[in-house]
C-alpha cells in the first residue's frame, strides 16, 4: 500500500529506479525512451555529469539561504546569463520553483506595475481558449484549459478568452495564414474594446502552444499584430515559454523566431532540465525601472525563490546548452524527428495534423482525415495510446480535449536535445506501434 497521494488513485505506476540519457529504467528492469522529457523537462536527458557536479559543488559551499536576507553568487550569475541571451530591453530575472509560480509571479507583475506608474484601474487579462498556464488559481484562471478549469471555476478571477492560433482547425479555405492571423488579431482588438484598453492589464499566451492543444505554432505576423495592438494601448504582453522555451523549439526563446519581445517572459521546465525545481520570470527594464521609483519592492515571494541549488543546476544545464551547440543540435534533430514523423504517419489514415516546431512536435488524431472528425471522447485514445506507448518502452505526453477541451486527441513529443539519430528512429518506430494497437483496441463501429 502507498501513502503518497498519486496523480491517479486508482493507478499502480511503476518506480523508476535508474535514469541515464534518454531512457528511465524502472523496478522490473524495464527500460522507457523518454520522448516527451517527462513534461518538456528534460532537455539535456538524465544523469548529466556536469549538471550533477555543479549541485554537489554548491551545496558544499550554500545550500539555502533565504532572499530576505541574502543573494548569491550563483543566482547572480544565473541572472546574467539569463538576461544577457534574452530577447531585448529585458532587465532582471525573478527565480521561482516552476512554471505555476513563474506565471502567477507575471500577472502579479503586471498588476503592481500599473500600480506604481498610477493606472491602477487596470485589471483585466486577457488569455486564449486552449492554453495552459499553470495549476496555481491565478494560472489555472488565464489559463484556457476547460478540463482543468472547470470544477475550480468558482475560485478563479474573472478571465476573458479569445481564440487560440489554430490554423489546422480554424483558418478558412479562403484565407491566407497571414488573413487568419490578422483575424484573430482583430478579435483581440474587438476584445480590448469592449473591456477599454485603459482597463487591460496584460495579454497573456504562449508562444508556441504545449499540453492543452499540442505544439500549436503561430502563422506568420500573428504575434507581430498582437505586439502592435498591445502597445496601442499600453498592455503588457506576457509570453509563456514555460514548455516552448529555453531551446526547446530551437531558438533560446521561442519568440525569437516571430521578432516579437514580450515585456514578460516566463520560463521553468528546460531553465534547470528536471534536476531541480525551477522557474523565472524575465522582466523588461522600463518595468523594473518603474518598480524602482516607486515603492522599491515587488509585493510577492516564496520560501524557496532563487534556491541556490537549483541556480547551480540551471546555469549549469545552460552552459551545457550553450557550450555543446544545443540549438543547432535542437534545430537538426527537430528536422529529423518531423521527416520520421512525416513517413510514418503522413499518409495515416487516422492523423490529420503534424506540427510544431523544433524537438516539440505533435500529432493530432482523427476519426476521418478529409471532414477533420475526431475520436469519440469516451473511449479516451489518447490515454490509450500512453498505455500501448508505455508497454513498448516509451514514454510521450497525450491529451485529449484539444479541440474544445472535451473533444479530440493528440501525442506531444518532446525528446531531449540529445537525442540521437537511433533514438528517434526507436521513438517513432515505437509511437506507430503504439498508435496502431491503441486504435486497433478500440470497439468495432468507433472509427
Amino acid at each position: 500500500m502507498t501513502h503518497v497521494f498519486h496523480r491517479q488513485l486508482n493507478t499502480t505506476y511503476p518506480r523508476a529506479v535508474a535514469a541515464q540519457g534518454v531512457t528511465i529504467t524502472d523496478a522490473d528492469g524495464r527500460t522507457y525512451i523518454d520522448a516527451s522529457g517527462g513534461a518538456a523537462v528534460s532537455c539535456l536527458g538524465h544523469g548529466h555529469p556536469d549538471v550533477l557536479a555543479a549541485m554537489h559543488r554548491q551545496i558544499d559551499r550554500v545550500a539555502y539561504a533565504h532572499t530576505s536576507f541574502f543573494t548569491t553568487d550563483v543566482a547572480e550569475e544565473l541572472a546574467d546569463e539569463l538576461v544577457a541571451r534574452a530577447p531585448a530591453g529585458m532587465g532582471r530575472a525573478y527565480f521561482v520553483s516552476g512554471g505555476s509560480e513563474a506565471v502567477e509571479a507575471a500577472l502579479k507583475m503586471a498588476r503592481q506595475y500599473f500600480v506604481e506608474i498610477g493606472q491602477p484601474q487596470r485589471r483585466h487579462f486577457i488569455a486564449r481558449r486552449q492554453s495552459y498556464h499553470g495549476n496555481t488559481l491565478g494560472a489555472l484562471a488565464v489559463g484556457g484549459n476547460e478540463w482543468r478549469r472547470r470544477q475550480f471555476a468558482p475560485l478563479l478571477i474573472d478571465v476573458t478568452h479569445v481564440s487560440p492560433c489554430y490554423e489546422y482547425r480554424d483558418r478558412r479555405a479562403d484565407e491566407t495564414p497571414e488573413q487568419y492571423g490578422a483575424r484573430l488579431v482583430r478579435e483581440l482588438s474587438e476584445a480590448i474594446d469592449r473591456l477599454g484598453g485603459e482597463n487591460v492589464i496584460a495579454f497573456v499566451a504562449e508562444t508556441v502552444v504545449g499540453a492543452t492543444a499540442g505544439a500549436l505554432v503561430p502563422v506568420p505576423g500573428y504575434l507581430k499584430g498582437v505586439r502592435e495592438l498591445c502597445d496601442r494601448h499600453g498592455i503588457l504582453l506576457i509570453l509563456d515559454e514555460v514548455m516552448c522555451g529555453m531551446g526547446r523549439t530551437g531558438t533560446l526563446y521561442a519568440c525569437e523566431q516571430e521578432g516579437v519581445v514580450p515585456d514578460l517572459v516566463t520560463i521553468a521546465k528546460g531553465l534547470g532540465g528536471g534536476y531541480q525545481p525551477i522557474g523565472a520570470v524575465l522582466a523588461q527594464q522600463r518595468l523594473v525601472e518603474a518598480f524602482e521609483r516607486g515603492s522599491g519592492l515587488f509585493q510577492h515571494g516564496h520560501t524557496y525563490i532563487g534556491h541556490p541549488v537549483a541556480c547551480a543546476a540551471a546555469l549549469a544545464v545552460q552552459r551545457v546548452i550553450q557550450r555543446d551547440g544545443l540549438l543547432e543540435a535542437v534545430r537538426r534533430q527537430g528536422a529529423g524527428l518531423r521527416e520520421r514523423l512525416q513517413a510514418a504517419f503522413g499518409a495515416h489514415p487516422h492523423v490529420g495534423d503534424i506540427r510544431g516546431r523544433g524537438l516539440f512536435q505533435a500529432l493530432e488524431l482523427v476519426r476521418e482525415r478529409t471532414s477533420k472528425a475526431p475520436f469519440d471522447p469516451q473511449w479516451k485514445l489518447h490515454a490509450r495510446i500512453k498505455r500501448e506507448a508505455m508497454a513498448q518502452g516509451l514514454m510521450v505526453y497525450p491529451m485529449g480535449g484539444t479541440i474544445d477541451g472535451q473533444q479530440g486527441d493528440h501525442v506531444l513529443l518532446a525528446p531531449p536535445f540529445i537525442v540521437g539519430d537511433a533514438d528517434l528512429d526507436a521513438i517513432v518506430e515505437r509511437l506507430s506501434r503504439a498508435v496502431d494497437n491503441a486504435l486497433a483496441s478500440l470497439p468495432a463501429g468507433s472509427r
